[in-house]
């Protein structure tokens, strides 16, 4: 099956999850919205009143006839399926339940530069969000980044969940990427305290297709347009 993936063409966000997961999965997929015309091929797919089950909102995946939107719901499919999730139940839910708490975490990151609405550009709330963003880098950074280390801890410190990886780990080596561009000097300061979520980060990129990924025009830079933006006024 070759896959569609419906993402933003010009940033990583909330699509990159889904991206880090099919290229280490090595899957056959097309990035809708980077190739000509595809930004209205996208939009068509969301307003088509053919759709039974509509989308909200981009990422969302088509395999096959299917449509599977919202990130974690993604990877929840995709990791099945190509061998990034725990094979029992249970296993199958926890990796859910770290996605989803991923997805908070996201979700957070989002806020410290867009605090009051996201229909206001970054300048028109700028008072607001350096008052976010300092709660965040207080509170935020260090109970969730410790909140995984004490997973990667009780897992044994390599993986998340069992003895090899799944798709909660690509997602955090994504976290790590995206706050050192974004926080650098929060970061600095938090990798002290979380050495297992570092080395899950180093492990992850030194992945041959993952390496091979980071490397190409298929990954996109950091940008101020993204989730993980870089104002110096925010990082403290």
């Amino acid at each position: 099956m070759r896959y569609e993936l419906y993402y933003w063409p010009s940033i990583q966000g909330r699509g990159e999850y889904v991206r880090l997961a099919l290229e280490e999965a090595g899957a056959a997929y097309v990035d809708v919205a980077r190739r000509s015309g595809g930004m209205d091929a996208m939009m068509r797919l969301m307003g088509s009143e053919r759709v039974k089950q509509p989308p909200f909102a981009p990422p969302f995946l088509k395999a096959g006839k299917q449509i599977i939107a919202q990130t974690a719901n993604i990877l929840l499919y995709l990791g099945g399926r190509h061998g990034l999730a725990p094979a029992s139940e249970a296993g199958r839910l926890w990796a859910h339940q770290l996605q989803l708490t991923v997805t908070d975490f996201v979700a957070e990151v989002h806020d410290t530069h867009h605090p009051i609405a996201t229909d206001l550009y970054y300048e028109d709330q700028r008072t607001a969000a350096r008052q976010r963003a300092h709660y965040f880098r207080k509170s935020r950074i260090p109970k969730y980044l410790g909140y995984f280390e004490t997973v990667l801890e009780r897992n044994g410190g390599r993986y998340l969940i069992g003895g090899r990886l799944t798709y909660p780990d690509l997602s955090m080596f994504q976290i790590v990427e995206g706050l050192r561009y974004a926080f650098p000097k929060a970061m600095k300061r938090a990798e002290k305290k979380v050495p297992l979520l570092v080395g899950l980060r180093d492990r992850v990129a030194e992945r041959p297709r993952i390496a091979a990924y980071l490397t190409s025009k298929r990954r996109i830079a950091f940008n101020e347009d993204g989730i993980f933006r870089r104002y110096p006024s925010l990082d403290g």
